[in-house]
């Protein structure tokens, strides 16, 4: 059940701006919340109607146990420390155009900008002497950073930081340029699926976008070897209950080493400009779950959380978290890449705020891992 339809105008297109689902559900039992929790912590999925009860039928009461129950969970597999990521985002040009994001190809009120190997190559000698043990090159699908611009520039990264994994998060490609970036050194892939459901896509998608494509990149990505990425926001324009257990129901048959869930965050001058943020709390929520159907996975608290919510990180830790990703890229260019309004991306979510970051997850029995992070194992949740 959707509510709030609202179409909007734009240029020649009708868009249907939808506020987030509700539903009457009537709230689950002790009982039967604990019978479901019982089969998540045995490893195996409680069923879409199982999935749809842990989503839409929790009082605050059973959220917060389940809440602790997952970073109880997190903790026992990776102990206190949270693995810090160094994000350089490379590029804000994109050759796509969707309707969500900031960065799209339509946008010419968009800030545009894109680093070179070199400014590349600093900022991550500078996240190599802070101590991160990981970077995440992201960026638009830019045509000037290319295939071959990027096998070149991975193994530039691979041969001067031999033991730091090289994460990319740059879009859609063939099949061979991902197994070429594999043999330069990358190591692992974010691409988010971003909704499973085909109706939804295309609500949030031009026609010439694809999202069985998007998720067979998923498929491949998993069969060359990358730890890989995938995920959704919350709240996104259009999206309901059955859209989100599409979702999961596309995890488990993924079985992703990384899973990445924000709330979504309105772009100016995008159609969904004006559409309500999704939902914290829900986000929170998929966290915990997800943690518990994935105790393996690597889960961020995402910026987005921290951008909806100034203590969105340390909820996001404290519902089953294990990673941040603070802010490598140059001080000039972080304000441009605005795939979303107000992106935070100064204080503990900078990198030069490592101290800062330290500080807050001591209040919350938490510390900053320095390394690698790596997957426990490659499926977990089964």
């Amino acid at each position: 059940m959707i509510i709030g339809q609202i179409y909007e105008k734009k240029g020649n297109l009708l868009y249907l701006c939808v506020n987030f689902m509700t539903e009457c559900f009537n709230n689950i039992s002790e009982s039967g919340f604990s019978t479901l929790l019982d089969v998540l912590l045995a490893g195996k999925s409680p069923g879409r109607e199982g999935w749809r009860l842990l989503l839409a039928g929790l009082d605050d009461g059973q959220d917060e146990s389940l809440r602790a129950l997952a970073a109880e969970a997190a903790r026992k597999r990776f102990g206190n420390g949270i693995f810090i990521r160094g994000l350089v985002e490379i590029s804000s040009w994109c050759r796509n155009n969707c309707y969500y994001c900031g960065l799209r190809r339509s946008n010419r009120f968009a800030s545009r900008y894109r680093l070179s190997q070199e400014q590349i190559l600093d900022c991550c000698r500078e996240g190599a002497r802070l101590g991160f043990g990981t970077f995440v090159l992201q960026g638009g699908e830019d045509g000037e950073q290319d295939e071959d611009w990027i096998e070149e520039l991975v193994g530039k990264l691979r041969a001067e930081f031999p033991g730091h994994a090289i994460t990319l998060s740059v879009g859609e490609r063939d099949g061979e340029v991902y197994r070429r970036w594999r043999d330069a050194g990358a190591d692992r892939y974010l691409l988010r699926h971003e909704t499973r459901n085909e109706a939804h896509y295309a609500l949030l998608h031009p026609r010439e976008m694809d999202g069985a494509r998007r998720r067979e990149c998923l498929r491949t990505l998993k069969a060359l070897g990358y730890q890989t990425g995938a995920g959704m926001m919350v709240g996104s324009p259009g999206q309901t209950w059955d859209c989100l257990l599409d979702d999961i129901a596309f995890l488990e048959e993924l079985e992703p080493e990384m899973i990445g869930m924000g709330p979504f965050v309105p772009a100016a001058h995008t159609p969904f400009a004006r559409h309500p943020a999704g939902s914290v709390s829900l986000t929170l929520r998929l966290i915990a779950l997800m943690r518990l159907r994935f105790p393996e996975a690597l889960i961020p608290a995402t910026t987005a959380l921290a951008t909806l919510d100034a203590h969105g990180r340390e909820a996001g830790i404290l519902a089953g978290a294990n990673v941040v990703m603070p802010n490598l890229s140059p001080l000039t260019v972080r304000g441009q890449y605005s795939i979303y309004d107000h992106k935070a991306s100064g204080g503990s979510e900078a990198a030069e705020g490592l101290h800062r970051l330290e500080q807050d997850l001591k209040k919350i029995g938490y510390h900053i891992s320095y390394g690698r992070g790596d997957s426990l194992g490659h499926g977990g949740g089964k």
